[in-house]
């Protein structure tokens, strides 16, 4: 698949943002930066969803108060935010990687249809055979293992390692493990799927915003 040359700039700007973010992450977790900026890149991130958040809500007493809120906490807390960097990268990390296995170990229990599993039915217009039921289902749990051993392994570093081994493993090395992941999951897609029942991600994505517009066209609309 070749893409246009507006998406790759746009995923070349994405990465870039990944990588940067990454290195001023380790720097700041393994203490070679300023304390203020080091706490002020970690927060980033949560400063940006509760924006997210608050705009979401479109009401402007939600949107002035909450953000005067998120400020005052910020100035409150800040003290013992820089003085404690790493902690605070590592409830993150953490925290990501604890949320993720709980968004695809939920779906392999209580009847549901695994995570996998759906996004595959997003990709073939609903259908999937049994085969690749059992094969999404094997590659939902094998997600949700790898979520909880990142959190496991960096948990251990953390408490037990120098600052610097952790910060190597929670911010440079877990993108590229994911990729990893993909990269072996695909491997083991050839050998396990027939050629007919393989889907990409490309293809996943277009299945999902049809899906999703298909819904929405469907929703009723508030008079």
């Amino acid at each position: 698949m070749i893409l246009a040359p507006v998406s790759l700039l746009r995923a070349l700007a994405l990465l870039a943002i990944i990588v940067g973010w990454a290195v001023l992450a380790h720097q700041g977790s393994a203490g070679d930066a300023h304390r203020d900026f080091a706490a002020a890149v970690a927060t980033a991130p949560i400063i940006v969803i509760a924006v997210m958040l608050l705009w979401r809500a479109g009401h402007p007493l939600w949107i002035i108060g909450g953000g005067t809120a998120v400020f005052l906490l910020l100035a409150w807390a800040w003290p013992l935010l820089r003085q404690n960097v790493a902690l605070l990268y590592y409830v993150q990390h953490v925290g990501t990687n604890l949320a993720l296995a709980t968004f695809f170990g939920r779906t392999l229990f209580d009847g549901h249809e695994a995570l996998v599993s759906q996004f595959a039915r997003f990709a073939h217009a609903g259908v999937i055979s049994p085969l690749k039921a059992r094969y999404t289902r094997q590659v939902t749990v094998a997600w949700t293992t790898f979520f909880l051993t990142t959190a496991t392994v960096s948990t251990l570093l953390f408490w037990l390692a120098p600052a610097a081994a952790w910060s190597v493993f929670a911010n440079l090395l877990t993108m590229p493990l994911i990729i990893m992941m993909f990269a072996g999951e695909h491997l083991v897609r050839q050998r396990a799927l027939p050629a007919a029942e393989r889907s990409s991600i490309a293809d996943t994505i277009r299945g999902y915003r049809t899906a999703m517009q298909a819904r929405n066209q469907a929703a009723p609309r508030n008079p």
